[in-house]
């Protein structure tokens, strides 16, 4: 039997389709990761061109005139709220409702005096702190300037992640400060915890069948006009992972390191996977079995038993053991699970760490699921339990190479989590998972997380300062081999520490090469124990203030990558001194400076 006849036997449903077999096999290839959501969408679009009988572009023929438009701001740092956004306006567009989907940095404040509904989807960075591209609109919006606002309906979708203590911080400003000018809501806010999607999506639903009637003239729904095609649109994203080729692990810290650091390799293959210089890859992981099989055994199950999850959006039946590798996170620990383990296990212990917000979040920094199960035991049905988890959500890592050097290959740079707790050696579940369980061949789940706010300068003579202590150098590493391959004439100066010369530069070999070829024009290294006093890449940029602010001066663009809680916030206020000393300004100014530099993304940020 031919594969063609095959197919047909298989999917003979739609033999009388017009389309003929390969066409039918792309469509569904094409729309098989779809959500409810973008099928509508889909739908309305594949109509719309078939009124209007073109092939080449997805711009058709715009619908009636709509009384009013929805303009969907977000505010995104790693493109979670930026994706969510999209997805709204593609479900309010398949409802005939005129849309404007905007970067929340490319908005001008002023304007809200005169829009009438308004969605914002919005993350919070760190400490409760607004995305690089909001940081502008935040300010306006809770400053004296903003204007009232009695005429505007709004809604608000908060994302971040309640294991910080400010959760969804920036989407509750916006929320409360929009009530507190006049603005009307459509929806309470929503706030969504990092496994998200199911919650975006009942907003997204529940948004737009509350706004269609009064945003919409006609009932028929058309395709928003778009100017790009269809096929610049990869297939794979974080919804729909491809699987790549596991190509090295390679530790590239010395034998008697404190850390442990890889040099990860994966192949795209044909996947039509594109990034970019600053970008990040998604990675999905698998728990570690070891750990899997010392979770059931404290837990006193088999394994085999059947449990229920939303998998794709799908009630799905499956065993407790493949939801625990696969599906679900035990690696990390929410708060919301030691109150959940605290009352089923009545621990007095546990209910005194439960019952104080800021406890229960610094014990489960420190504590994996397994942990806390074995500090205290409850008897809970395997169903329970599972419902207690969080689902596995991928981890981002910047990409330390650039297409124009690797070609189909994408390169990271991982730091192995590992720590003791009573003794026990615990990992991190994607840094374990790239580091030692993944062998040559094998399959790993990935997709593009393009970053825009973490971008080198588009004219190729700027000069560029970049700090990126530890595996904060990963995205430098891309930004050089990008540097190389334009042929870039602007000067290159790289800021990278660690704990010693000896064991811990990463990558020495190559940054040795970029100085010897005259591309890299500086380096300055910190090695905090190889000496009595540590230095640190902040004490560095302290040595060279004058020559730092001169490069700002002539228009170097600035880039920090690597650990938020000390190190950026560190450099940060180190930058603020040489530019107050350098300028001759004083503390408020300088920050200011900075600020101006965050606005003209001239100061960049990708820390975590």
């Amino acid at each position: 039997m031919s594969q063609e006849q095959l197919f047909l036997q298989q999917n003979s449903n739609i033999t009388s389709s017009p389309l003929d077999v390969n066409q039918l096999a792309l469509l569904q290839q094409a729309t098989s990761s779809y959500t409810t959501l973008q099928l509508a969408w889909a739908s309305g679009y594949l109509a719309a061109k078939s009124e209007q009988g073109q092939v080449a572009q997805v711009s058709v023929a715009p619908a009636p005139v709509a009384a009013k438009t929805l303009t969907i701001l977000y505010a995104s740092q790693t493109g979670n709220a930026k994706g969510v956004a999209s997805q709204v306006e593609q479900s309010a567009s398949a409802a005939g409702i005129s849309t404007k989907l905007i970067n929340i940095s490319d908005y001008k404040p002023k304007t809200l005096k005169h829009e009438s509904h308004i969605l914002i989807v919005a993350s919070t960075n760190g400490e409760g702190e607004p995305p690089d591209d909001a940081i502008e609109f935040h300010e306006f919006l809770l400053g004296k300037k903003a204007p009232k606002l009695p005429n505007l309906s709004y809604s608000v979708l908060a994302l971040g992640d309640s294991s910080y203590e400010f959760f969804c911080k920036t989407g509750q400003d916006f929320d409360d400060r929009l009530q507190a000018l006049g603005a009307k809501q459509v929806l309470p806010r929503v706030d969504c915890d990092v496994d998200y999607d199911e919650d975006s999506e009942s907003w997204t639903v529940n948004i737009v069948d509350n706004l269609k009637d009064a945003l919409t003239q006609t009932e028929i729904a058309l395709a928003p006009v778009m100017n790009l095609p269809v096929a610049a649109v990869s297939q794979y994203s974080k919804k729909n992972p491809f699987s790549a080729e596991f190509l090295l692990s390679q530790k590239i810290t010395g034998r008697d390191s404190a850390k442990d650091v890889r040099h990860i390799e994966i192949d795209l293959g044909e996947s039509g996977l594109t990034y970019q210089a600053g970008d990040a890859l998604g990675v999905y992981f698998d728990n570690n079995s070891a750990l899997v099989a010392e979770l059931l055994v404290a837990l006193d199950f088999t394994g085999d038993e059947q449990v229920s999850l939303v998998i794709h959006r799908e009630q799905q039946n499956l065993s407790l053991i493949d939801a625990l590798t696969s599906h679900l996170e035990i690696t990390q620990t929410a708060p919301a699970f030691i109150e959940f383990w605290a009352k089923q296990s009545a621990d007095k212990k546990l209910i005194a760490i439960a019952s104080d917000r800021n406890s229960a979040r610094e014990f489960a920094g420190v504590h994996q699921i397994i942990d806390v199960v074995t500090l205290a035991s409850a008897d809970v049905s395997a169903q329970t339990f599972v419902d207690a988890l969080r689902k596995i959500t991928p981890r981002l890592y910047s990409i330390a190479s650039s297409q124009a050097e690797v070609e189909e290959e994408v390169h990271l740079t991982v730091g192995l989590v590992s720590y003791e707790n009573n003794g026990k050696q615990r990992f991190g579940g994607a840094s374990h998972f790239l580091a030692n369980d993944l062998e040559e061949e094998q399959k790993v789940r990935v997709f593009v997380e393009h970053n825009d706010n973490f971008r080198l300068p588009s004219n190729t003579n700027t000069p560029v300062i970049m700090i990126g202590p530890g595996t904060g150098v990963a995205p430098f590493r891309a930004f050089m081999q990008q540097r190389e391959a334009d042929e870039a004439q602007g000067d290159n100066w790289m800021f990278f520490g660690e704990q010693t010369f000896t064991q811990d530069f990463l990558y020495q070999v190559e940054w040795q090469n970029y100085l010897k070829s005259g591309l890299l024009t500086r380096m300055d290294v910190a090695f905090s124990r190889d000496q009595a006093d540590k230095i640190y890449v902040q004490d560095r940029l302290k040595e060279q203030a004058s020559e730092v602010f001169a490069w700002l001066e002539r228009g170097a663009h600035l880039y920090i990558c690597g650990d938020a809680n000390r190190m950026a916030k560190d450099v940060h206020q180190t930058l603020v001194d040489i530019i107050s000393e350098q300028g001759q300004l004083n503390s408020e100014q300088a920050e200011q400076y900075l600020k101006d530099l965050r606005s003209n993304k001239r100061y960049q940020k990708d820390v975590y």
